[in-house]
């Protein structure tokens, strides 16, 4: 494809990038990454998704933006109160970067619409905040070999990993099952800071990029740990798929 004087100014910074340059722009313009969930996680990484030129961005979120969503959710507004995220977040994205599509789906994702949503997509992003949602989103990418990154935050803290087909433990792989309803604290209930979404959602973007681009490490058998308490990363080097896998022993 040939770039408009447009997108050669808009991705400047980008074609200038021996990692990225002329074929990367275009295998990103080209790309499609679905965010489920465009809430604390989904709101930064969609932006730089936009930002970045990825060309066709799903999003899908049944909420409407509520004043308390604001605090961290940085892709809606005080007017946007009231309004479906995802309309709200495609109206954001389409403001910064009208080159590219942005698809909604405001509906909550679950065992019957899924395969049909992610099906197009070349890369899953769960920027869910429950446990339900993360092992659904799991399952149906293993089943689907669909690439996927998991993220989640709590408090000060977050983590993230990246499951890629046949080379990587999934989520399920690593916490088996749901905790029990109180075993495990969500963030409505302890809170969570506003800038670690934005971190830790930024990051996801960055695994997506890198994925599409084929450049640099993903987090692939690995999960990333931020605490923003005290300022530090940590990668746990995760254990080999699990051959008891409910989700992907079928699928190795």
């Amino acid at each position: 494809m040939n770039f408009t004087d447009e997108q050669k100014m808009r991705y400047s910074r980008q074609l200038v990038m021996a990692d990225v340059g002329e074929s990367g722009q275009q295998k990103l313009l080209s790309s499609k990454v679905l965010v489920i969930g465009a809430g604390g996680l989904g709101s930064p990484a969609l932006m730089y998704l936009a930002g970045a030129g990825v060309g066709t961005i799903g999003i899908a979120d049944a909420d409407e933006v509520d004043l308390s969503n604001l605090q961290r959710q940085v892709i809606h507004t005080t007017s946007d109160i009231g309004k479906a995220k995802a309309e709200s977040a495609r109206e954001t994205i389409n403001k910064m970067n009208p080159d590219i599509v942005v698809k909604t789906y405001k509906t909550y994702v679950n065992s019957n619409n899924i395969t049909s949503l992610i099906s197009e997509y070349d890369f899953v992003l769960d920027c869910t905040d429950n446990f339900d949602s993360k092992f659904l989103i799991n399952d149906y990418c293993v089943k689907a070999e669909k690439p996927y990154c998991h993220a989640g935050i709590v408090g000060f803290e977050g983590q993230l990993m990246t499951y890629i087909p046949h080379k990587s433990p999934c989520y399920r792989c690593i916490f088996e099952e749901p905790p029990k309803d109180g075993d495990v604290p969500l963030p409505k209930e302890v809170g969570v800071i506003s800038p670690a979404c934005g971190v830790i959602g930024s990051l996801q973007a960055m695994e997506a990029v890198k994925y599409l681009l084929g450049k640099g490490e993903l987090l692939c058998g690995y999960m990333l740990i931020y605490n923003a308490f005290n300022s530090s990363f940590r990668k746990i080097k995760l254990p080999k798929q699990n051959p008891n896998c409910s989700a992907c022993n079928k699928h190795n």
